[in-house]
């Protein structure tokens, strides 16, 4: 089990501060999430970046659509031009999410943001399509696992609604993303639905390549160590069963009080890294 630090906690930050803050933290690896900073979408650069910390790039993220703009043109799109970076820098695995069931555009009024569906639209249609015609192919011309991650309740109105198909939401539809060969297993997400990662665990086990591992106590994204899910006990759980693959710490950036001194964010990310190491019976390597 490998311990990476995901860029996308930090995604105020430069990509070079987030990896000179993994690096001392004593991370095994980087998370790239594919943004709005073009730095993260160059290879070279990375490179550079894996050269200058002695740190590795093992996962990339897929960007989320919005963010893509001018570097792909689709879900698709995005996907295979994660899946060329990835094999640019060495990396394992390539993260995307599970298709929505409709778009929406967010309404301002006055200080308040709401979402409206945008039944008209197609492009999640086409990405769904593509999922079960076309993606197969992609990942036999590949040796980077693609990882589908299941997503959280989208929060409107009072509640949390499914958008997306093939979600995980209650025990009875677990099974429906194990429709792809590898997943990428996000903790707070499941807890959104009131689901224990400990138990979702064993039931997707043979196709987690990749953990996208943080708390939860109402709000997402929390410290692995702050919050009501029993990580520990996940973490033991998968050190018992020698998963071999990564899990990366994916935080939102106040979980590590992102705009504080240095010190103070270094601190926090080192502890979280620290509980996690410790639950899965491993020694803390030095910091590079």
């Amino acid at each position: 089990m490998r311990f990476l630090f995901s860029t996308g906690s930090l995604y105020t930050y430069s990509l070079d501060r987030c990896f000179h803050l993994a690096a001392q933290a004593g991370f095994d690896g980087m998370e790239v999430m594919v943004d709005t900073r073009w730095d993260s979408r160059d290879p070279d650069y990375l490179r550079r970046l894996v050269d200058r910390y002695g740190i590795p790039v093992l996962a990339v993220h897929s960007p989320f659509l919005h963010f893509a703009r001018g570097w792909a043109q689709d879900e698709p799109d995005c996907i295979r031009k994660s899946v060329a970076l990835a094999e640019a820098v060495g990396a394992e695995v390539v993260i995307h999410h599970l298709p929505l069931r409709v778009s929406y555009v967010m309404v301002q009024l006055g200080r308040k943001r709401f979402p409206l569906p945008n039944p008209w639209a197609r492009e999640n249609r086409e990405y769904q399509r593509w999922l079960l015609e076309e993606y197969p192919a992609l990942q036999a011309s590949t040796e980077v696992a693609l990882c589908i991650e299941n997503l959280p309740g989208f929060p409107a109105y009072g509640r949390r609604w499914d958008i997306a198909y093939w979600n995980a939401t209650r025990p009875e539809t677990l099974d429906a993303i194990t429709r792809f060969p590898h997943i990428t297993m996000d903790t707070t997400h499941l807890a959104t639905w009131g689901l224990d990662p400990l138990e979702v665990y064993p039931r997707w086990r043979e196709r987690v390549r990749h953990v996208h591992l943080s708390n939860f106590d109402g709000r997402e994204h929390r410290r692995p160590e702050d919050g009501q899910l029993a990580l520990d006990r996940l973490l033991q759980r998968m050190a018992q069963d020698g998963y071999p693959h990564t899990v990366a710490l994916e935080l939102h950036p106040d979980a590590l009080s992102a705009g504080e001194p240095e010190a103070v964010v270094g601190q926090l990310l080192a502890d979280s890294l620290a509980h996690c190491r410790r639950w899965a019976g491993q020694a803390q390597p030095a910091p590079r």
